[in-house]
């Protein structure tokens, strides 16, 4: 994939959308119905503090660079030296905020939700500090180079906290119902249930769902019962949801699918919303297909679809690997105390080896012997049989609750996933990677229905989708589709993000036992 849609919200999920913007002004609304610090009136009030908060980070990374280029000067400190330090300062501060502002990173189409607005910040940062390499060429500056070597990495660094922690703020404020977008939900009762749950799920503080339109029954069609029981505004006329939308002080409508025998509804709806100043947000029934795969060509005013072709060679996956080596490397390196320490607490608490061995199947069904620290006792192995009839895992995977193989200090290193930790060796030897689907035994494979093998397709890794979003808590049709979902859908930003996740899973386990 080329950009994975992983947030460092709860869950990595985001609709792809046509946006139609009304050509008139907005019409007044019924205030009592709309909380001022909700939709619209709370995404203008984010943006400005993104806006003063940006501005308030770039000035002391600025400023940062200044005193070190002044420091650094083999002349004294005087004011005729600073005052030039200070106007290049200022240049980098105005360049920066104009790329911010014209990479268009404070959208609210691209706030809250997935990796977009972190890409957006990077490639920013990356084309100002482009442009004034080049200028620094063409018009030779002193002490340049600190504003490479200082203000890019720690500029980035503190623009993707910043906007992660005001994430995190609005996050909190989400679960008093305010959010960026007030939508509506239109579709056929099974479509917008399915779309209303996802919202609720993924969409953190982005979206907050306020009133759907099921299409009524009929040939096909479920009484839609089950949107009613959600706790939402329900109506069944596809043609009044203009009315709906001011009703409610919705800002957005989300086309959950096309209604039955309606195949020009879509078009209709985008007319009848004209003057709302509302977005048309078309959600996507395509599967396992992330956002940025998705391309719209129009060719004489027929919209046309372009959904890019997986690949499973190629630059993109020498990076992985490059990215694989150099992280487990370093990991290793810098973890060998606390391996050692893991190590001996696992032999003093129970007979036999510090590491467990278990033949695992690999990248296009090749076999490898992966490690774990020991977490069971010797003959866990043999006593599995027995155990079968109690499994409490999903599908093929045995999970057991208060399982009595398990030792003392194994239920310990198995709840923060610390004995998983040595397979940073099998990352380094190339039959790992650090994200990934998770590696399943022989066994697991031979029970796989055919288009599970996709899971074979790339390394299975660490950590991966299952692993930061309830590992044993998840059913197996759950486990599988977000498995196949990362398989297509992987992205060098993904993979970071889903490892920053994994670090916050270790600090505060779910679903792990």
């Amino acid at each position: 994939m080329n950009d994975f849609e992983a947030t460092a919200s709860a869950n990595v999920f985001e609709l792809p959308r046509l946006t139609l913007v009304s050509p008139r002004s907005h019409p007044a609304r019924p205030t009592a119905l709309v909380a001022t610090d909700s939709g619209p009136a709370l995404a203008r009030q984010f943006r400005g503090l993104l806006l003063r908060s940006d501005h308030s980070v770039m000035s002391l990374v600025a400023t940062i660079s200044v005193a070190v280029a002044v420091r650094s000067a083999s002349t004294p400190a005087t004011f005729a030296t600073l005052v030039p330090q200070l106007a290049i300062a200022t240049v980098v501060v105005l360049l920066w905020a104009a790329m911010l502002w014209a990479f268009r990173t404070r959208d609210s189409r691209v706030l809250c939700l997935g990796v977009t607005e972190y890409k957006r910040i990077v490639s920013a940062s990356a084309m100002t500090f482009g442009i004034l390499g080049i200028a620094f060429v063409i018009f030779p500056v002193p002490s340049a180079r600190y504003y490479f070597l200082v203000a890019f990495p720690i500029g980035v660094t503190g623009l993707l906290l910043e906007r992660w922690l005001w994430r995190k703020w609005l996050a909190r404020r989400s679960r008093t119902g305010q959010s960026l977008s007030r939508v509506v939900v239109v579709g056929t009762s099974t479509e917008v249930d399915y779309v209303v749950r996802q919202v609720r799920k993924s969409s953190g503080a982005a979206y907050s769902v306020v009133g759907a339109v099921v299409q009524s029954g009929g040939a096909g069609q479920s009484s839609g019962n089950s949107v009613r029981g959600l706790g939402i505004p329900v109506t069944d006329d596809l043609d009044a949801v203009a009315d709906q939308v001011t009703r409610l002080g919705a800002d957005a409508v989300i086309v959950a699918g096309a209604p039955t025998g309606k195949p020009d509804y879509v078009h209709d709806l985008a007319w009848s919303l004209e003057g709302t100043a509302t977005d048309l947000i078309i959600a996507t029934n395509l599967a396992n297909v992330a956002g940025p795969r998705i391309h719209l060509r129009p060719v004489e005013g027929l919209p046309l679809i372009h959904v890019e072709i997986p690949q499973f060679e190629g630059g993109k996956h020498v990076m992985k690997r490059l990215f694989d080596a150099a992280a487990a490397g370093a990991a290793i390196v810098a973890l060998a105390p606390l391996f050692a320490i893991i190590a001996l607490c696992v032999v003093l608490d129970s007979p036999g080896p510090a590491l467990f061995r278990q033949e695992r199947v690999g990248r296009d069904g090749k076999l490898f012997t992966m490690l774990k620290f020991r977490s069971m006792s010797v003959e866990a192995e043999s006593e599995l049989e027995a155990l079968r009839a109690k499994n409490e895992g999903a599908g093929e995977l045995f999970k057991l609750h208060n399982d009595p193989r398990v030792t003392r200090v194994g239920r310990f290193i198995r709840k923060h996933s610390l004995d998983e930790f040595p397979q940073l060796w099998n990352i380094l030897m190339g039959d790992m990677s650090i994200v990934g689907p998770r590696p399943p035994l022989p066994r697991e494979v031979k029970a796989y229905e055919e288009h599970v093998h996709r899971r074979l397709y790339i390394r299975p890794g660490l950590t991966g989708m299952w692993q930061v979003n309830g590992r044993s808590t998840l059913d197996w049709e759950e486990s599988v589709r977000l498995d196949l979902y990362y398989v297509e859908n992987w992205s060098l930003v993904g993979d970071i993000v889903i490892v920053w996740r994994t670090f916050r899973e270790i600090r505060n386990p779910m679903g792990a036992f």
